[in-house]
């Protein structure tokens, strides 16, 4: 994807109600943007732009203010491969499988 190409308007909700989650998160810790923004070694208009749900913002900044806030951990369910219901049905369907033909082998030197 481009710099300039607009995503899904499912991805563009998602990350807006991150970016609000982690907002809620950091006004009921009662901190600042600029405290956030430091303790994360970002300006503070990238936490704004985190807040925002800004899909240019790269998503180490996301994680790394998860990490201050204390909500790591959730991200861990974030594409979990038990989880994945379809993927499991994809990787476990019989049709699929690759059928080698078998060789004989050459002894001749």
């Amino acid at each position: 994807m481009k710099a300039n190409d607009i995503p899904d308007d499912a991805v563009v909700q998602s990350l807006a109600r991150l970016g609000s989650r982690i907002r809620l998160a950091r006004l009921r810790r009662k901190l600042r943007q600029e405290d956030l923004a430091r303790q994360i070694a970002r300006t503070r208009a990238t936490v704004a732009a985190i807040e925002q749900g800004s899909y240019t913002t790269e998503i180490g900044a996301y994680v790394s203010a998860l990490w201050v806030l204390g909500l790591l951990q959730e991200l861990e369910l974030v594409a979990d491969p038990t989880l994945d219901r379809d993927g499991q049905a994809l990787e476990y369907s019989p049709t699929d499988k690759r059928v080698r033909v078998r060789r004989q082998l050459n002894n001749e030197f």
